[in-house]
């Protein structure tokens, strides 16, 4: 086994203490994890620790290889990479042989809470000074992205990517966001370089600074009735990343003809109207995450386009800060770990 360093949770608090990572397989890379994003998901897997097994989260970082095994081709030491919320599928199965390893019929294998396919043990997030992942599951960084701010492209970049170019959003068409967060402010970021026109569905005006600098060019206040009238049956997609419950309603309301609510922010249930749907022949759908060569093909966009995450680096030994700020909203719009200070 390998020694590192890490925050494991102890309760509902992290613990910097010693971690072990596998002894590299065949076709393994070891990664000296640089910067990692905080996103919802790990306050939420915090929340519901039961104390029972080990928790280290973190599902989307940058670093360097520092070690390959004898079968690795893609990588070097020295390289620059990035890993994402999957690290393993079972590769034969439908869906992983058409690229969608995100959606592997046996479940794929979570960076972090997940059940290693080989040896049954719990992996351990990128809240961490070292990863070890197998090769297909790690990306080269592109040269032209600044490695703090790309980390969060792992999993809010893929998150939003994927359903857009699913839906071929592009020239021509109206996409709005709802939710102007880690999610939301990259969908912008990405809609607008795909050439679609955006708009930016906010609670408040004051919004309004940051969607236009963002690429938005224009803002609906969905608290204020004149706005949200204006704009109804306006978008041919609605990218909704609100992280908590909420009514869809209200959003659908804002959807064209043959358009398509794609819900992406919140996980939990929800309650639709039928006649919200069929006043429009309206559709909803969502996405998580993306497979091998929609990841690939985001990172590649990205760096061709500039696009990285808005983001507020923290050395890791800030990570409690960065999480109670997280829950209330108190960010702009990505907190990274900077992991250098587990040295």
């Amino acid at each position: 086994m390998r020694s590192t360093t890490g925050w494991q949770a102890h309760g509902t608090e992290l613990r910097q203490v010693p971690l072990s990572r596998r002894d590299l397989r065949r076709d393994d890379i070891a990664v000296r994890v640089d910067f990692c994003g905080v996103c919802h998901t790990d306050l939420h897997s915090l929340r519901g620790h039961d104390g029972e097994g080990v928790l280290v989260p973190g599902h989307e970082f940058t670093g360097v290889v520092t070690e390959v095994g004898p079968d690795v081709t893609v990588f070097r030491a020295g390289d620059a990479v990035a890993v994402g919320n999957i690290v393993d599928s079972c590769g034969t199965c439908s869906m992983c042989e058409a690229g969608q390893e995100n959606f592997c019929r046996e479940f794929p294998t979570l960076t972090y809470g997940g059940k290693d396919r080989h040896d049954g043990t719990t992996t351990l997030g990128g809240y961490s000074r070292e990863y070890v992942v197998r090769e297909k599951f790690a990306y080269p960084l592109p040269s032209g992205l600044d490695p703090a701010a790309a980390a969060p492209l792992m999993c809010a970049g893929i998150t939003v990517w994927e359903p857009m170019r699913a839906l071929n959003v592009g020239p021509g068409m109206r996409v709005a966001v709802a939710g102007l967060g880690g999610l939301g402010h990259l969908a912008v970021k990405i809609a607008a370089a795909l050439g679609a026109e955006v708009s930016v569905v906010s609670r408040s005006a004051e919004r309004a600074k940051d969607a236009f600098r963002l690429g938005a060019s224009g803002v609906v206040v969905s608290t204020d009735p004149e706005s949200a009238a204006a704009a109804r049956d306006s978008f041919d997609v609605l990218v909704d990343t609100i992280p908590v419950a909420h009514d869809l309603a209200p959003y659908l309301a804002l959807v064209a003809v043959d358009g398509t609510l794609t819900q992406v922010g919140y996980l939990g249930s929800v309650t639709v109207e039928t006649m919200d749907l069929l006043a429009g022949r309206k559709k909803l759908s969502s996405g998580g995450s993306g497979g091998l060569p929609a990841t690939a093909a985001m990172l590649e966009f990205c760096a061709a386009h500039g696009i990285t995450a808005d983001v507020e680096v923290l050395p890791s030994k800030r990570v409690g800060e960065a999480l109670e700020r997280l829950d209330r909203g108190d960010v702009r719009y990505r907190f990274v770990l900077d992991l250098s200070d587990l040295d």
